[in-house]
């Protein structure tokens, strides 16, 4: 699942005409980058989340032919659900297998295939050296486990791969996705790896154009 139906606030006024997942970056939507290499990972079925000008991310990246994927829509309306609502929205697309899920909005050279999930994990989060925007960073790791105490922090990427059960318990509408984490965490069904290559949060225009 690409996550692609935020309003990217902080990049207006780039966004209030493109929807932040088509702004190029070396002449390239952003989130062409994601279909590209999923598409060389072999594979096939791709869900995109729409809100805001989701008609125009239809119109641009069509049934996901010319990537060799299918890519099937989750239209959220006129207000984004959030990425905990919008992700619960989407699972009849998705299946009842773990799903990886991407942010539009990052850029990145990590290799998607290389994310694994253990049997007794609700999720499996790919962590970042915190940026200079995140110093904080959200998360600890131990042992293979995502912890919120403890240790080096790190900064959640936006790419995870997630099983249908951690939203078992939610109700459709607009949710975050933080607490649902959280209480994996706290059963120690939270794991992680480390990433140290190249990535980017796209999140505001100067970051942006320090990417171009």
């Amino acid at each position: 699942m690409v996550l692609a139906a935020g309003r990217g606030e902080r990049m207006r006024p780039l966004t209030d005409q493109v929807p932040k997942p088509l702004l190029t970056v070396g002449g390239k939507p952003l989130i062409v980058y994601h279909l590209e290499k999923l598409s060389r990972l072999g594979v096939k079925h791709v869900v995109i989340n729409l809100a805001w000008l989701g008609g125009q991310i239809r119109a641009a990246l069509g049934d996901g032919a010319r990537w060799q994927l299918q890519i099937h829509y989750s239209d959220e309306g006129e207000q984004a659900l959030e990425t905990g609502g919008g992700i619960l929205h989407a699972l009849p697309l998705l299946g009842p297998q773990p799903f990886l899920v991407v942010n539009a909005d990052v850029f990145t050279e990590f290799d998607f295939g290389a994310v694994r999930i253990a049997p007794e994990a609700l999720a499996q989060l790919v962590l970042v050296a915190n940026p200079l925007h995140h110093p904080r960073g959200d998360f600890a790791l131990a042992n293979g486990r995502v912890q919120e105490q403890g240790g080096a922090r790190w900064t959640y990427s936006g790419i995870g791969l997630y099983r249908p059960e951690l939203f078992a318990s939610c109700s459709p509408g607009k949710f975050p996705l933080l607490p649902l984490l959280r209480r994996a965490i706290a059963g120690s069904r939270l794991h992680g790896q480390v990433f140290e290559g190249a990535w980017s949060d796209v999140g505001s225009v100067e970051r942006l154009a320090a990417l171009q």
